[in-house]
Parts: structure tokens; C-alpha cells; sequence
């Protein structure tokens, strides 16, 4: 292993297993981190490398023993060294919800098991008390911040579009009656990005393994269905969508459901209003992802994520075009 990035890895591994193993790094995600699959004969781990001057693993340890007080299948703990960046943790595999999927493209049985456990476990994720640790809130403001994401990395480096600060002040206050509504709603410990490429099959089989936490918020009760159904890199039918969304709301805890929108179709009007701010914010962060980080491959995630977004429009009363119109400014 001659990657500077793993060296001090490989030598606190050599310390902490006391044993020969091997390294194979894997490819990274949206983050700083790195990864390496660690196997010692027919054992596995995953070692998660954080740069500690640009990712602190405290709220990655803290999110993750809190959930597995609350029967979240997360990765178990084997080792860490947070001084220096270094985590090893429980191996869920390779098989993430979206390589399920693709392989299983045409077997609908084969998904229904899927659902019914990633719903269960955010079911159980909303029923514990977001107060138990430090969790940040997914507020208005928040809102705000994530629609110039949109706004000085989209426009500008993908659309071509170079809006004035008059057209930004516009498409905020165009916007704010969303934010207002999704800030309304009850609110729960949120993952903030459950989707498919951070569910994960492990070889031994359900229940998912949830991974890329450490970003937990106290938000609104829709926000991480949206993130399930109307997932930036799936393209589920709307059917698809309805049903499972009103499997959830079946489900709500009382706590929760007595300050929902009252019948499965009010909720499901709430859940694809909150998927259209989602989209909003993820088509800017695969754009800064790209122009900033130099990660050009999440500019092939723009286009779905685009159609996504144009299928919610009609649901949204806008304030006049400030907003449509930027909305609709396509890849140029």
C-alpha cells in the first residue's frame, strides 16, 4: 500500500489487529473521506479515513451509537482512533439498494421486502428522541441556504445563467411559502439522505444496513421518505411512490401523526413538496460537487434529478415566474 492517504492508516492497523491483513481501497463518495476494505482471511471490516482537518468523525460516532440504541442497523463499531481520523467498522458489503435494484430491475417480489424494511427503520429512527444528542435543526433558514446552492453553482457553472441579485431575492421569496409549509410539519430525527446508494444489503441479508449518518437532523417528518421515494438516482413509477408513501403514513407514530396533514393524499401532497426542495438542493450540491471539487461525475446525476424536479412544479403555487423560471433554465 503505497497511497500517502492510507499509511497512517496501515500503521495503526497493524497496531490495533496485531495480525496480517490486507488493504483495497474502494472508491469515495460525495465527502472527504476514503475507504479500504480491510480482510484478514475470511474476516472483513471497512476502514473510513477522514481528513481531520476537513471532517470531524465525532458526529459520525455520536449519530451512530445513538441509532444503535434504537435498533438501527448501522455499522458496528470495531475500532477507532478519531485523533487521527481513522474508524474501523462492521462490512456491509458492496450491494447498495441501487445495485439491487439494477440486478433485480423487473422482480417485483424481490422489493417489496426492501421497502417494508426501510420503512420499518425509519419508523423506528422517528420514534427516538432527536433531543438525546446534539442534532442540528433543518429549519427555514436552512431551506434558504440550500436554495442558493442552486442559485451560484447550478445557474452559473451548469445552466449558464448568471442571475442578478434582484433575481436571486426574488426566486428566495418566491420560494418561502414552500419552506414555510415543509418547516411546518412535525418534526423527528431526520438521516437527511436516505436514498439508495446509502442502504446497503449485506450478504447475510435484510435487515438494510444504514450507513452515511453523521449528518442527522432534527427536520420535518416527510423529508427522509422523499429522500427514499423520490430518490435522486432512482426513477420509481409515481404508483410506486403513492403506495409506499401511504404504507408510511399508515404506520406514523401518534406523536406524529397528530400534527400531519390528516388523510394519505394531504400527506403525499406534503412528501412530494418536500422531495421538490430536496431536488432543488441536490441539483446545486452535484453541481458544486463538480465545479468545486472537481467530482465531475455528479453532473451525470443532474438530469434525473432535473426530470424529478419538473414533475413536482405543477404541485407548487408559485409567487408569479421568479422561481419557475430559473427552475426551468436546463444544462447548457
Amino acid at each position: 500500500m503505497t497511497d500517502p492517504f492510507f499509511l497512517d492508516a496501515q500503521a495503526w492497523l497493524t497496531i490495533t489487529l496485531a495480525q496480517p491483513f490486507t488493504m483495497h481501497p474502494l472508491s469515495g463518495d460525495a465527502s472527504f473521506r476514503r475507504y479500504c476494505r480491510i480482510k484478514m482471511g475470511k474476516i472483513s471490516y471497512m476502514l473510513m479515513v477522514s481528513p481531520i482537518d476537513k471532517e470531524d468523525t465525532t458526529p459520525f460516532l455520536t449519530t451512530r451509537k445513538w441509532l444503535e440504541s434504537h435498533q438501527l442497523n448501522v455499522p458496528s463499531l470495531i475500532a477507532a482512533a478519531p485523533e487521527r481520523g481513522l474508524l474501523l467498522l462492521e462490512d456491509f458489503g458492496d450491494e447498495t439498494w441501487a445495485i439491487f435494484f439494477q440486478k433485480n430491475m423487473a422482480i417485483e417480489a424481490e422489493k417489496k421486502p426492501m421497502f417494508e424494511d426501510a420503512i420499518r427503520q425509519l419508523h423506528l429512527l422517528q420514534r427516538a428522541d432527536p433531543h438525546a444528542i446534539d442534532l442540528p435543526l433543518f429549519d427555514t433558514q436552512r431551506m434558504v441556504n440550500e436554495c442558493y446552492l442552486y442559485l451560484d453553482w447550478y445557474l452559473p457553472f451548469v445552466a449558464h445563467y448568471h442571475p442578478t441579485d434582484d433575481e436571486k431575492d426574488a426566486f428566495i421569496a418566491g420560494m418561502m411559502p414552500l419552506l414555510t409549509m415543509i418547516d411546518a410539519l412535525p418534526k423527528t430525527a431526520v438521516h437527511l439522505d436516505f436514498h439508495s446508494r446509502n442502504l446497503m444489503l449485506p450478504t447475510t441479508g435484510l435487515p438494510l444496513g444504514v450507513i452515511d449518518f453523521q449528518d442527522a437532523v432534527i427536520g420535518p417528518v416527510t423529508y427522509d421518505l422523499a429522500s427514499l421515494l423520490y430518490d435522486c438516482y432512482q426513477d420509481y413509477p409515481e404508483s410506486v411512490r403513492k403506495q409506499w408513501s401511504h404504507h408510511f403514513f399508515n404506520q406514523l407514530d401518534a406523536s406524529s401523526s397528530s400534527h400531519c396533514p390528516s388523510n394519505p393524499l394531504d400527506w403525499h401532497h406534503a412528501l412530494r413538496l418536500t422531495a421538490l426542495q430536496r431536488h432543488i438542493k441536490a441539483i446545486g450540491i452535484f453541481a458544486r460537487l463538480a465545479y468545486r471539487d472537481g467530482k465531475q461525475q455528479f453532473l451525470h446525476e443532474i438530469p434525473l434529478t432535473r426530470k424529478h424536479l419538473r414533475e413536482e412544479l405543477p404541485l407548487f403555487q408559485m409567487d408569479g415566474n421568479n422561481v419557475l423560471r430559473l427552475l426551468l433554465q436546463e444544462p447548457n
